[in-house]
């Protein structure tokens, strides 16, 4: 890529980017997008409409930039949880990282590379018809001592990222048990979910896990919820809410839109009242599907409820039967995170979703190499030429040329990678998590890992490589290959359903130890091929130290994100005990696990009747 086709691509993100600031402050100010940008403000009655015309909501403002930086950590933590701390954090980690990386690359490696003469001579009158190789290591000589800077480099920026690695790990670590003690209590905390749960003839899974818990946790056993199949119930309730939407919809409409004819000669019909009776009847369905719910839709699974949090625990983290596929436990999720879907699937299903998950993520991957191939021929006029002869008189344009190869190829790229978060998150759904917050951790890994494959390294060999299909044979030969290609606002939104308390840090942390692997990797090829063979040894325990250091990390900071230890469950448990408010906790944790589509549903006009609960703690 030229320089000037950069620069090209550059100015166009730059004009967009202005753009969208513009659109985005007129925008937030219009009454009718209220909901979109400040929902949270309404719900909570600290912004109103205002119908009559203002001029200023039409002027573009800078105001609520600098309102949005001058929240504190502790009003994030307040009114939006942990997770959104750790997620601002994680963008500031990443702009520590980019700019101690782009102050080394711009000021320190790029004047020695432009000093190097392996590729030629920089012309810097005619600077933006340059290739950017003659800006990367490529144009050093090999050999050179000066390379020794770059080593230096590699080191330097390693130290850097591991200290901040360590320091971010132990800071969210602390915060994660802060934010536990600072806690209401919580239903997941005293809650663990039980699958497996053998049930023997004449008895019900409800009487199973009662007895079993009676007898094997007596002092701590407090109530159970058993999962029921209620996939229909689901379907009702979703039709229900569509055909609930449209009746809002045609209320706020005019009179004369609220009327259809039926046939040709018909009679008219008026739409309201005819939906009014479809939701009543869909209603009608529900309860009475509702109230047939009978022992045969029990799956063998149920959260099971304590007295503290130190009793879940221990039923959690101690094998419950003397066969290890029964009375499988685990941590139950939030109320609200649950992905009540998963419990309709047999233990047969669940696993071959698995292995068609699997299939389709490497499919996925396999597939998006020809929009890859596609952007980075796009990036080489005279490929581009040999591929579309008809367009050679075009492509003599000279901002044609730059608009195509410096911004186009991004656009296209990232306009097909729209698309990946929604499927992958979708193949998690159908992968067996039993929560939410896990469907978008496991989205997250297949996202990361789509990018790092088919973004770094099938953009790599796609433009230089990638019809050398003996680097697939000779994987020693991986890192001299890409040596040689690579050079070549919270406080408004909705209120979070759930809360993870930092869990997603992890996939963080992992994804830089694995990026400061692939560098090391990368370097040791680099210096192989220019000839300083004493450097790419000298590389070698860096990727060591690094692995080592993950580890440490592994067995200081993760097990606090998986489960929390017993010196904070009991201290915790200890200083709520005498508390008048955990009798009524308790009270409304025996229900906290029902299933939604168990709930009668309120969205006709005479749904009055339907208030009473289907199910009683009793039957459960």
């Amino acid at each position: 890529m030229l320089v000037s086709a950069l620069l090209t691509s550059l100015g166009i993100n730059s004009g967009l980017c202005v753009l969208f600031f513009i659109l985005y402050s007129i925008l937030r100010n219009q009454p009718s997008n209220y909901e979109v940008y400040v929902p949270r403000l309404l719900v909570e009655g600290n912004s109103k409409r205002r119908s009559h015309f203002n001029l200023e909501r039409l002027i573009p403002s800078t105001g609520w930039i600098k309102r949005a930086w001058k929240l504190s950590e502790e009003d994030i933590l307040s009114s939006s949880g942990l997770d959104a701390v750790v997620f601002m954090r994680v963008i500031t980690f990443s702009l520590r990282v980019f700019s101690f990386a782009g102050i080394i690359g711009v000021f320190v490696l790029l004047p020695v590379n432009c000093m190097g003469t392996q590729l030629h001579e920089i012309d810097f009158e005619d600077l933006s018809n340059n290739s950017l190789d003659v800006f990367t290591i490529s144009n050093v000589n090999s050999g050179s001592k000066w390379l020794w800077i770059h080593f230096s480099a590699v080191y330097i920026l390693t130290i850097f990222v591991c200290y901040l690695l360590y320091h971010e790990y132990k800071y969210i670590s602390s915060k994660r048990i802060a934010y536990f003690y600072s806690s209401k209590p919580q239903p997941r905390q005293f809650t663990i979910l039980v699958r497996g749960i053998p049930v023997s003839v004449g008895s019900s899974v409800s009487e199973s896990v009662e007895s079993f818990f009676t007898e094997f946790h007596p002092t701590t056993y407090l109530s159970h919820m058993v999962v029921r199949r209620t996939s229909k119930l689901r379907s009702l309730i979703n039709e229900a809410k569509t055909l609930y939407k449209r009746l809002l919809h045609l209320r706020s409409e005019p009179s004369q839109h609220k009327y259809i004819r039926i046939g040709f000669f018909g009679q008219k019909v008026d739409l309201v009242d005819h939906y009014e009776k479809k939701l009543e009847d869909i209603e009608q369905n529900l309860r009475l599907e509702q109230s047939d719910l009978s022992l045969a839709d029990e799956t063998r699974a149920a959260f099971v409820s304590f007295k503290s949090r130190y009793g879940a625990a221990i039923a959690f983290h101690i094998q419950q039967s003397i066969n290890p596929i029964q009375w499988i436990t685990e941590l139950a999720p939030e109320p609200d995170d649950v992905y009540w879907p998963f419990f309709s699937s047999s233990f047969m299903r669940r696993w071959m979703s698995k292995l068609v998950v699997v299939v389709a993520c490497i499919l996925l991957t396999i597939l998006f190499l020809i929009p890859v191939v596609v952007v980075q021929g796009l990036t080489n006029l005279s490929q581009l030429e040999i591929w579309f002869p008809f367009l050679k008189s075009i492509l003599t344009i000279t901002f044609v040329s730059q608009v195509i190869t410096g911004y186009l190829p991004s656009l296209i790229l990232q306009l097909f990678l729209k698309i990946v978060p929604p499927i992958m998150e979708f193949l998690s759904s159908i992968q067996g998590y039993i929560s939410h917050s896990d469907i978008e951790k496991s989205a997250c890994n297949k996202v990361l890992w789509f990018t790092i494959w088919n973004i770094f390294f099938a953009t790599v060999f796609s433009g230089s490589v990638l019809y050398l299909v003996n680097i697939f044979l000779e994987p020693k030969d991986i890192p001299a290959k890409l040596a040689v290609a690579v050079p070549a606002q919270f406080k408004n939104v909705y209120m979070p359903k759930y809360e993870t308390a930092g869990k997603f840090w992890p996939i963080v942390h992992n994804s830089m130890i694995f990026s400061l692997v692939l560098m090391h990797a990368i370097s040791i090829g680099i210096f192989t091929l220019k000839k300083l063979s004493i450097a790419s040894t000298l590389v070698f325990p860096l990727p060591v130290l690094t692995l080592l250091f993950n580890e440490y990390c592994r067995k200081r900071f993760l097990p606090i994100f998986i489960a929390y230890p017993a010196e904070v469950l009991m201290k915790k448990d200890k200083e709520e005990a005498n508390d008048p408010a955990m009798a009524e906790f308790f009270d409304k944790l025996v229900t906290a696990y029902q299933d939604p589509a168990l709930l009668p549903i309120r969205y006709s006009v005479n749904s009055n009747s339907l208030n009473s609960p289907l199910i009683s703690s009793a039957d459960v």
